[in-house]
Order: C-alpha cells, then sequence, then structure tokens
C-alpha cells in the first residue's frame, strides 16, 4: 500500500495542493487527471521520493519497491538496451554488478566468498537470475527486437528510447508502479498490449495519461486534481467524466427535488456498472461501482471547449485521387506506389508504426512536399483544411490572439471575435495575449478556431491531439462525430480514431493496406488482416 498523509506541494506562493491524505490499495489502477499546469508530474515525483513535499509525508510498505517512467532519455546513452532495462530493478543490478567486481579481484579472499554466497542467496529470493530474461522479453512485446538488445542507447531513436525506458520501469515486478504518459510514441498494438500487462498487474499502479481509451481499459479508481485538492473516485475516467457532468447539471437544476436527483444518479450508475466489460479489472471496477456512495460524486471545474467543424459548400462525387504515389526522405521509403480513391461519406485513419510517412503524405497532397513518383488531385468542390503536426511556424509573430484569428475571419467585428474566442475557453484579456507565449494547447486551440471560421467540407489531420487536455480531446472528438464532410486523420487517441473513422488505411514500406467499412477495433481484431500486416512488417 501507498499513504499519502497530509500532503502539501507549493512552489513560490503558488499552492499546487494542499492536505492530500489517499490510500492506493494493490490490486488497484489509479489514473490522476487533473487540468494541464495542475500538478499531476509534480505529484508523482512527490509519491516516487524524487521531490520532497512542503509538508506532509508518503508511506510504503516494509521493503517495497517503486518504481517510476523516466522522462529523460539521455540518462543512460551508454549502457546497452538490455542494461538499461536492468538498471530498473536497483537493487538487482547493484547485487550483479558488485559480484563481477568481486570475482574481477586479484586478491580475492574467504571474506570475499562470504559476501559472494550472501549476494546469490539475496540474488535467489529476488528471482534475480531471470532479470535479464523478463528485460528480453519485455522489449520484444514493447516492439524492441532482439537486434537491438546490445546496441547502445544512444544509437536509438527517441521513439525506442520510450519503450525502453518503459520497460525499465515494469520490470521486476514493483509493488508500486507510476507512469506518466506510459502511450506517447507507441504504437496501437503497443499501446494494447500495455492496457493488458496493467490489467493483469497484482500491485498498486498509478497512471497520467491523456489518452481516454487507455485510462477506460486499465483505470479502477480516478484520482482528480481538482480546487486544489486530490479526490479519489471509483470507476475508470468515462464514468467520472460523465457522473461529474451529470453531478453539474444536477446542481443547477433548481426544479428537481433531493430525491430525483439521487434517483437519477443512481439509475446511472447502475447502467454503467452494467456495461462494465468482463475483464478481471471491469468486473473489479462493476463491484466498487456497486458500492458506490451516491454522495461520492462531486461536480467538477473542468472547461470544455466547444468544437464545431460546420460547412456550407457540398461535396461533388470526385473527392480525392491518388496513383502510385511514392515518396522517400532522406533515402528511407515513406510509401510506395500508394493509390487511394475517396468517397464523399469517407472518413479515414491513418495508421503506419513510422509516423513521418502519415505525416510526409499529408505534406505531399497539401502541396508542401513533392512526392518523388505518382500523382493526386483533389476535386474541384472541396474546401479542404490542414491542421499540421507542427504548427509552430502560424505562430512566429507578435500579434495578440484576437488579431491572430482576425487574420482569417470574414467578420472582424471585436464582439464577434470575442463570443468566437470564448467558445475556445479564451476570455477576458486572454484575448490579448502574445500568440507567441502561448501555451501548446493553447495554439491547438486557436487553430481549432482558425479551422471551425473556414467551414470547410474536408479536414486534413496530423495528430491533433498532441498538447490537449482531456477536456479539449474530448470536445474534439465530438466536434469531429458531428463533421458530416471528408475525414483524413493520423492521431494516437484510440477513442477517437474508433468512434469517427469508417475506413482504414495503413502505410509501411513494402506497400499498404486499404480497408473500407471497417472500425479502428474490427480492423485491429481481424486475423486475416493481422497475418497482412504482419507480412508488410517482416
Amino acid at each position: 500500500m501507498l499513504s499519502v498523509k497530509g500532503v502539501v506541494v507549493q512552489f513560490g506562493k503558488e499552492e499546487l495542493f494542499k492536505d492530500v491524505n489517499l490510500n492506493f490499495i494493490e490490486g488497484n489502477c489509479y489514473g490522476l487527471i487533473g487540468a494541464n499546469g495542475s500538478g499531476k508530474s509534480t505529484f508523482l515525483k512527490v509519491l516516487s521520493g524524487s521531490l520532497e513535499p512542503n509538508r506532509g509525508t508518503v508511506e510504503t510498505g516494509k521493503n517495497q519497491r517503486i518504481s517510476m517512467l523516466r522522462q529523460d532519455h539521455f540518462a543512460f546513452d551508454e549502457e546497452t538496451v538490455l542494461n538499461a532495462v536492468v538498471m530498473g530493478h536497483k537493487h538487482i543490478y547493484d547485487l550483479v554488478l558488485e559480484k563481477e567486481k568481486l570475482y574481477a579481484k586479484s586478491d580475492f579472499s574467504d571474506s570475499d566468498g562470504m559476501r559472494v554466497a550472501h549476494i546469490d542467496d539475496e540474488l535467489h529470493r529476488l528471482d534475480g537470475w531471470s532479470i535479464e530474461s523478463e528485460a528480453g522479453k519485455l522489449l520484444n512485446n514493447l516492439g524492441v527486437g532482439e537486434e537491438f538488445h546490445q546496441m547502445k542507447m544512444k544509437q536509438l531513436d527517441s521513439s525506442f528510447k520510450v519503450r525502453v525506458l518503459l520497460a525499465q520501469a515494469l520490470v521486476g515486478n514493483p509493488d508500486i508502479l507510476l507512469l506518466d504518459e506510459p502511450t506517447n510514441h507507441l504504437d496501437v498494438e503497443t499501446a494494447m498490449w500495455l492496457e493488458e500487462f496493467l490489467i493483469e498487474f497484482n500491485n498498486v499502479a498509478i497512471v497520467v495519461s491523456h489518452d481516454r481509451h487507455f485510462l477506460d481499459k486499465v483505470c479502477t479508481h480516478i484520482a482528480d486534481i481538482d480546487f486544489g485538492k486530490i479526490t479519489l473516485y471509483s470507476g475508470n475516467y468515462t464514468f467520472w467524466s460523465e457522473s461529474s457532468q451529470l453531478a453539474l447539471r444536477q446542481r443547477g437544476d433548481k426544479n428537481k427535488k433531493i430525491e430525483e436527483k439521487r434517483k437519477e444518479m443512481q439509475e446511472f450508475i447502475l447502467r454503467f456498472s452494467a456495461n462494465c466489460a468482463k475483464s478481471r479489472q471491469a468486473t473489479a471496477r462493476k463491484k466498487i461501482l456497486e458500492k458506490l456512495v451516491i454522495d461520492e460524486i462531486k461536480p467538477s471545474s473542468r472547461k470544455y471547449p466547444y468544437i464545431d467543424f460546420s460547412f456550407d459548400q457540398p461535396l461533388g462525387n470526385d473527392i480525392l485521387s491518388v496513383v502510385n504515389l511514392s515518396k522517400a526522405v532522406d533515402g528511407e521509403t515513406m510509401f510506395k506506389d500508394f493509390s487511394i480513391t475517396l468517397q464523399k461519406t469517407d472518413r479515414v485513419a491513418f495508421l503506419g508504426r513510422n509516423d513521418l510517412a502519415k505525416t510526409t503524405f499529408f505534406k505531399v497532397i497539401e502541396g508542401e512536399a513533392p512526392a518523388d513518383r505518382g500523382s493526386f488531385k483533389w476535386g474541384e468542390a472541396v474546401k479542404a483544411a490542414y491542421f499540421p503536426k507542427d504548427f509552430g511556424p502560424y505562430f512566429q509573430t507578435d500579434l495578440n490572439v484576437m488579431d491572430w484569428l482576425r487574420q482569417y475571419s470574414a467578420n472582424r467585428d471585436e464582439s464577434f471575435m470575442r463570443s468566437f474566442l470564448g467558445k475556445m475557453l479564451f476570455s477576458g484579456d486572454d484575448v490579448f495575449k502574445n500568440v507567441r507565449v502561448l501555451s501548446g494547447g493553447e495554439k491547438v486551440r486557436c487553430m481549432m478556431a482558425k479551422i471551425m471560421m473556414a467551414q470547410v467540407n474536408c479536414l486534413v489531420m496530423d495528430e491533433p491531439t498532441n498538447h490537449l487536455d482531456l477536456e479539449s480531446i474530448t470536445a474534439l472528438n465530438k466536434g469531429l462525430e458531428r463533421f458530416n464532410g471528408v475525414l483524413l486523420l493520423a492521431c494516437h487517441d484510440h477513442q477517437i480514431m474508433q468512434s469517427v473513422a469508417n475506413r482504414i488505411v495503413e502505410l509501411t514500406p513494402r506497400g499498404f493496406l486499404d480497408k473500407p467499412n471497417y472500425t479502428l477495433d474490427e480492423y485491429l481484431e481481424n486475423e486475416n488482416i493481422k497475418l497482412q500486416r504482419a507480412q508488410l512488417y517482416v
């Protein structure tokens, strides 16, 4: 068990949270959520012991080991990949290192022999002899094949380093596992493997993630940072989100009697618990929800932007025709002989293990990069807007938010601009902030406002959820569900891809797959498609 008692954390005069008293219990997975800047990563550092709270204590059981996903991609550059993972269990690693040093001594003594025997006993107790094979297995499961295991960490690109550091956190069955954005840079299959790992994990797990599907799949509880407090709630993220919004609506409804509100909330709990999937994690969550006291559910202070991509110009029959398109970047093939014809009802999710391939394809069809071979043609009635993965150049200006958006608006009236920006959570003096100093999430909301103003009938979006908080991701999801135009989307948010796409395209250097009338989950679960995909990645 992990106990937090009276913890206060503040920086200068700013108090992130105060008087935190929580118990994290074995067998549960806790999703730590909160608005951007609320202190999620800071709280994980406090739990791990790498940051001292201003007041209060964090206590674990005797000899319990805490493991945290490291964020420093360069900390182990001189280590081999396999060694970096083994170092995740510091005690075992130190014992093995000590034993090697003892055996290397030229004057090996009797006392050294006794120490080696003690080390062997301790390694046997800790199952330390199997740590290397476990590390290798974890790496393979995370998509880091054996050909990488003896390479130096500095030889890997950042996406592979993230996987190695994740294996490092998972190795040796830690008693308390702390994961900050563990699905970043993971492809969809690897993220699904991690979901199953956490579902079967029997100790304490605490995760921070902006992936709602991931939080829903693995979490039995939500720890919400709000109003300067951290409060535990039973259930997964969707249950917390929907129940807290229901509580907020009820608080504003002066006409309903208290008993009517309690009955409405009770019916919501029963419906939600009845719909739980039949995994071990979901079964445990269902039992927790059945014991839930209605008064535990509180309204949240979260605010959601309003995202709506409406348009007037109807689409014609010709949308986009791509014929034998090929492109390489720095000698590496991104896609080869790719052909596709889009229909006016298509909402295409683009997959592929190389994110640069999807980005490159979008740049080619948007005219920002030339193709090596092949051609493409947009339909005459198509009015498209592009959300690039790198939107930084749009903000290399000293304009304020209102004037920045005015560039893209036919109606430049201040009251109209304020109303429009208010939907995107820019209010009061926020509209006069210089766009250079906006956070990543604020810049994405500006880009969404720009696209909404354009009233396009085709959206090309490359990782639009990067930098967004959970509330903005949810708002974007709803906006894309309402959108009636053509959509080309690359995104790591499983729930968005599953809920909006009706056609799946996967780009690989050896070819491509194009599956109309498939959802993401249907595509991933189809056995024939699994074989086809495996052949493309041989």
